[in-house]
């Protein structure tokens, strides 16, 4: 956190996740001058089950926005000009007309649908939506409580997005963003509004869908009993936000076909901004914060999840899972390929660019010779490979070679893994200074409603707010020999393909049975 601007508007910007809410206010040169943050508990009631109780992320926004609004000073209160919103995309939950929750909200990393997937996907639902079949978009887990739980959709009065609940609690409208809506996969995104067959296959109806309202433009202004309660202004914008991944790139200033994101969060995603529809096998397209455009986008759920996994399962048992330093310093020791030891990373099925919610992840090489540092580094590699291979189709889709890219997630903290993926995409790769990237998106948007640098363009706002570090170069001679082993990699998940379903099949056979452990439920 830094200090304020002392003049000009303020926004606070609101990034609802899977994990936690935070709340930040932001000034005209991206300074964040004050944090919130509240956790969000994850419910996993069954295996492949992942959902929250959807009360929490207003009661975790409310709690973070007084938090942050009461650091600030009477003359600060009175310059806040805007609130942006950002939220994790794909999650969804059903409400009555007094906005209580019917269920608990379902998550996008929630793959209970693997049915509805293969029953409902297919390559016009792709190009109508811009999302491939996967284990991420609404439509299908909506599918999946229309036939197992159809009367929660029945008696509900509105089914939306965590976006449109928080706007709700905010305005008293339900609403949300084209930007942030169109990650359900029920929208007609060229049209930038609900196609009635996507809603038909969800088991919804129009009328419980949230109001639309274009990124960038007001969806109504804050209560007034909450702008009273926060010592604020009456009638402040709540500017309609974007989801966190296209938020994540305005954030860094990726805003041109040539720049990409690079977030190594929980999952890894990868976007680029493009003003032109494309849908295409390996990345799915989403509705951009930047008005009439695109954002091309490939993920890998299996993330910084995974080297977190590694550490808590495999690494030192008193870090908990925590950052190892001595287990980074030996996995930096082991030459690169890992003496020909290959991970495919798909502990959670795989999104980029197989999209198969049936996939499992596999260690292909051992010896006896290996170690666990071999292991954590073919798994930190192994993500670099599956990356530049997702680039390649990037690069096709916008008919733009990239010239680098910009990280942001907590993997960047890892020296280690960073260059890792420098080597493996053989891209630079420029570091946001700021942790809540997304939110910093959020505040973008609000900051161009302002019209503070002229005009509402995003582009403008988010290249004078953005703030970037270090660049980590590739060591091109190391791509190349990266190249040989990726090569290697990529022939794993065609051989392992039908061996997955088979495993799918006896674990739907016979089912766990062991008693939940504490541990899977945080």
């Amino acid at each position: 956190m830094t200090t304020l601007n002392h003049d000009g508007p303020l926004v606070i910007a609101l990034d609802s996740s899977t994990t936690s809410t935070k709340a930040i206010v932001v000034d005209t040169s991206g300074n964040i001058g004050h944090i919130a943050k509240r956790n969000i508990q994850l419910h996993t009631p069954a295996m492949d089950f992942y959902e929250h109780t959807p009360e929490a992320w207003w009661e975790t926004s409310r709690d973070t926005i007084s938090e942050v609004i009461s650091k600030l000073s009477s003359q600060e209160r009175k310059r806040i000009a805007a609130f942006g919103l950002t939220h994790q995309r794909e999650t969804f939950a059903p409400f009555d007309e007094n906005g209580k929750s019917i269920r608990n909200g379902i998550l996008w990393l929630d793959s209970r649908a693997a049915d509805q997937i293969s029953k409902y996907g297919n390559a016009h639902v792709h190009e109508l939506s811009g999302k491939p079949a996967g284990v991420t978009p609404g439509i299908y887990k909506m599918a999946w409580v229309k036939e197992n739980e159809p009367e929660s959709f029945e008696k509900a009065h509105k089914i939306v997005d965590v976006l449109a609940y928080i706007t709700y609690n905010l305005t008293g409208r339900w609403a949300s963003s084209e930007a942030a809506a169109d990650s359900l996969g029920l929208l007609n995104i060229t049209e930038r509004d609900y196609a009635d067959e996507l809603l038909e296959i969800a088991g919804v109806r129009r009328e419980q869908m949230a109001d639309l309202v274009p990124p960038t433009e007001e969806i109504a202004p804050l209560k007034d009993e909450l702008a009273d309660e926060w010592g604020l202004k009456r009638g402040i914008p709540i500017v309609a936000g974007l989801g966190d991944g296209q938020a994540a790139g305005i954030g860094a200033a990726a805003v041109t076909p040539e720049i990409g994101y690079l977030n190594l969060g929980t999952a890894v995603n990868a976007g680029v901004e493009s003003p032109h529809y494309k849908f295409d096998p390996v990345f799915r397209t989403h509705v951009s914060g930047i008005p009439g455009n695109y954002v091309y986008e490939v993920l890998q759920s299996s993330g910084s999840y995974l080297a977190g996994w590694f550490r808590e399962s495999l690494g030192d048992p008193k870090l908990l899972g925590e950052p190892d330093p001595a287990l980074e310093h030996d996995a930096a020791q082991i030459p690169p390929g890992s003496e020909g030891l290959i991970t495919l990373p798909y502990w959670n099925a795989v999104q980029s660019p197989h999209w198969d919610a049936l996939a499992r992840g596999a260690v292909v090489g051992w010896r006896g010779t290996h170690s666990r540092a071999h292991m954590y580094r073919s798994i930190l590699e192994s993500i670099g490979f599956e990356m530049r291979h997702n680039l390649d189709s990037l690069e096709a889709g916008t008919g733009v070679k990239l010239q680098g890219l910009r990280g942001m997630g907590g993997g960047t903290r890892s020296p280690l893994w960073r260059q890792i993926m420098a080597d493996a995409t053989g891209l630079p790769i420029t570091i946001a200074l700021q942790d809540e990237v997304s939110a910093l998106g959020a505040a973008v948007l609000a900051m161009a409603h302002t019209g503070a640098f002229g005009s509402n363009d995003v582009a403008t706002a988010a290249n004078e707010m953005a703030q970037l570090g270090e660049t980590i170069e590739p060591n091109m001679e190391l791509h190349e020999q990266y190249r040989e082993v990726a090569a290697i990699q990529c022939k794993l998940y065609p051989q392992l393909k039908e061996i997955f379903g088979e495993l799918h099949e006896l674990s739907s056979r016979y089912p766990s049975t062991r008693p939940q452990s504490p541990k899977e439920e945080v």
